[in-house]
């Protein structure tokens, strides 16, 4: 797997658990806050700017 594939791949994820939270509304859970850390984290080591990919 190529470099892009994978940034492609994790920000599909990104933007996939951004569209959950969004459903959630206000209720609170922690493991998908958790979930969206560390693709943030790891969009981040790519040089990925993940504010514009917020909802």
């Amino acid at each position: 797997m190529s470099e892009k594939e994978l940034i492609t791949i994790t920000i599909d994820t990104y933007m996939n658990l951004q569209r959950i939270k969004k459903a959630n509304g206000d209720s609170e859970n922690s493991e998908l806050d958790y979930q969206l850390k560390g693709v943030t984290a790891k969009l981040s080591s790519f040089g990925i700017n993940v504010e514009d990919l917020t909802l």
